[in-house]
């Protein structure tokens, strides 16, 4: 079954980087062009301008911890950056937050769905995120899963939302990707920094995989082949790509191996 494929990279690429890779992916027949929003980087940065050399690609931010930007601030950023909110997705998150996360990721999603036009969804790794989403977002990111829990958390946010007398929420994914060579170096640490977070410790304890078990990596075919793995569940993947540099020749070289293919 083909589904639509994103492209994602760091926040923290430069921007004028940023909007020649969205206009690569838009070329590759990409879905979307996602930026994620870091510390030292700025996502919706990204996007304005990504939005300002593409014409159709979808313009995804994921995610924004509201511990860091309050729903408020992002709202009020989208509207001053421009953002063409028909083709935006605003992915947020509950951050470093422990106590009263899911209360407050909601407030988010509802004043955001309130102030603007633009797809709302929640960054998720467990069920009861996912839960959050359906009952108040567009839809739900989830991140650092395999292909078989993926349909598993699918089904309780689109359950969530029919309980909630909301549409069928969209289902989006995050898988890392990586080419051979040094990109593999760098996904395994990024992998390791994640699994020492306990609750991303926790999650992968729970589908019982190490981190790098959630990856798709290696040369072009095995990229492709580890992507439409993820064929059943979601909407979208997307192919948060760990380039072996921050350079642009190096998210290009990725972006084609991991490109669409017709089927």
């Amino acid at each position: 079954m083909a589904i639509a494929r994103g492209f994602g990279i760091a926040g923290a690429v430069d921007h004028q980087v940023a909007a020649r890779l969205a206009v690569a992916a838009e070329a590759a027949g990409f879905a979307t062009f996602w930026a994620n929003d870091t510390p030292g980087g700025d996502g919706l940065g990204s996007l304005a301008a990504a939005a300002a050399v593409t014409t159709s690609i979808q313009l995804g931010v994921g995610v924004i911890p509201i511990d860091r930007q309050p729903g408020d601030v992002i709202a009020r950023r989208v509207i001053e950056l421009h953002l063409p909110q028909d083709r935006v997705i605003l992915g947020i998150g509950s951050g470093g937050l422990v106590h009263g996360a899911r209360d407050a990721v909601r407030v988010g999603a509802l004043l955001l769905r309130e102030r603007l036009s633009a797809t709302i969804v929640v960054g998720a790794l467990g069920p009861r995120m996912c839960e959050i989403a359906g009952e108040v977002a567009d839809g739900v990111l989830l991140n650092w899963l395999t292909p078989d829990y993926m349909p598993v958390l699918a089904e309780i946010t689109r359950g969530a939302a029919e309980q909630a007398g909301r549409p069928a929420p969209w289902i989006g994914a995050y898988v890392r990707v990586a080419l051979d060579g040094p990109a593999i170096d760098r996904l395994e640490e990024e992998s390791a920094r994640y699994a020492s977070y306990p609750q991303y410790a926790a999650h992968f304890e729970r589908m019982g995989v190490p981190a790098i078990g959630t990856c798709a990596m290696g040369n072009s075919s095995q990229i492709q082949f580890g992507l439409n793995a993820f064929a059943f569940g979601a909407d979208e993947i997307v192919v948060r790509a760990i380039a072996s540099a921050e350079t642009e020749n190096a998210y290009l070289e990725l972006l084609q191996a991991a490109a669409p293919k017709e089927s």
